[in-house]
């Protein structure tokens, strides 16, 4: 954990969150600005910057998240409308938040891009 990472004052409790899902490695919770009428946030409890600075065997957590996502679209009830799935890596494509996350997006019908 990252003392200063908003999301690890998330995973412990520190800052509120609308949870969605949770298990011992992966929390999910709604965005509190989202982008599209379904806008959640799934990331690893393990403090993981972003993709680009992974360590060996952290690839793992990557697949449990894409498999969590799916179920949490099952659930939700917009699996079949279909959703999609953002990572943004560095502060160049728009991480804001240094600790990996996926944004999933859905509830509305989306065009090419998202901007």
């Amino acid at each position: 954990m990252d003392e200063n990472c908003t999301f690890c004052k998330i995973i412990k409790g520190e800052i509120p969150s609308s949870k969605v899902y949770e298990d011992e490695e992966i929390l999910a919770f709604n965005d509190i600005n989202p982008a599209t009428p379904i806008h959640i946030l799934v990331i690893p409890k393990k403090h993981i910057q972003s993709l680009a600075t992974m360590d060996d065997g952290e690839e793992k957590i990557i697949s449990k998240i894409y498999k969590v996502i799916n179920e949490i679209a099952e659930k939700q009830g917009f699996k079949e409308k279909g959703y999609r799935v953002i990572v943004n890596c560095g502060k160049d494509a728009g991480q804001e938040v240094d600790h990996l996350h996926f944004h999933v997006l859905a509830g509305t019908k989306m065009g090419d891009k998202i901007v």
